[in-house]
């Protein structure tokens, strides 16, 4: 996908603030919950990482614990939000709403083969691979084709994970091989037809909590 293109560009993703249903360990999804207190605090801190990044453009997933994530970096840059249902998190099915540890003792082998590989072992209601795949890969497209250089993607954990398989052609059979944290920033290079990945899962701006 990516030598169908050829400006220069800066993918920051930026994973969601901490949520209620992060605070309780709950499997989310599609669910919705929204900010914590801490949540709101660090996506406060987070904002002023992008004051130097001439940030263009702001795309977020419509979930609300992203939305008003990406809602608090925009107020400090002075951007509008973008909001992209393409972006929105993968759907774990029957298994949202549980806790994920009550999911490693009651199903663990099951859980712990999809960890492991979510192409060979998907979980049994859960979206799609396929159809995951596609929404990411047309997003993607459409960032590229896009005359911003300097874009932030505020999503989810499944989401960001994809783009960043996908940029580096990686495969999603390791969509949880990678590790993003609450507010943490992956920065992506697009240059010459290649992605380039200058940092993962910064997290600078979280060391005074």
């Amino acid at each position: 996908m990516s030598t169908l293109f050829k400006r220069f560009k800066n993918l920051y993703l930026l994973r969601h603030a901490q949520s209620e249903y992060n605070e309780k360990g709950i499997f989310q999804g599609r669910l919705d919950s929204d900010l914590t207190p801490l949540g709101f605090v660090q996506a406060r801190l987070v904002a002023r990482e992008f004051l130097d990044k001439k940030i263009q453009v702001i795309y977020s997933s419509p979930q609300r614990r992203a939305y008003k994530t990406a809602l608090t970096v925009a107020d400090l840059l002075g951007l509008e939000v973008v909001v992209d249902e393409r972006i929105r998190e993968i759907s774990f099915g029957d298994y949202e709403g549980k806790h994920f540890w009550t999911l490693m003792e009651e199903e663990g082998e099951t859980f712990r083969a999809w960890l492991s590989n979510p192409l060979k072992n998907p979980l049994p209601t859960q979206e799609n691979m396929e159809s995951f795949r596609k929404r990411v890969e047309s997003f993607m497209a459409d960032v590229l084709r896009s005359d911003y250089e300097n874009l932030l993607i505020v999503a989810h954990g499944g989401t960001l994970h994809a783009i960043t398989c996908l940029a580096l052609g990686l495969g999603l059979e390791n969509l949880w091989n990678i590790h993003m944290d609450n507010t943490g920033i992956t920065h992506l290079r697009y240059n010459s037809g290649r992605f380039e990945l200058k940092h993962l899962n910064r997290l600078c701006h979280t060391k005074g909590l």
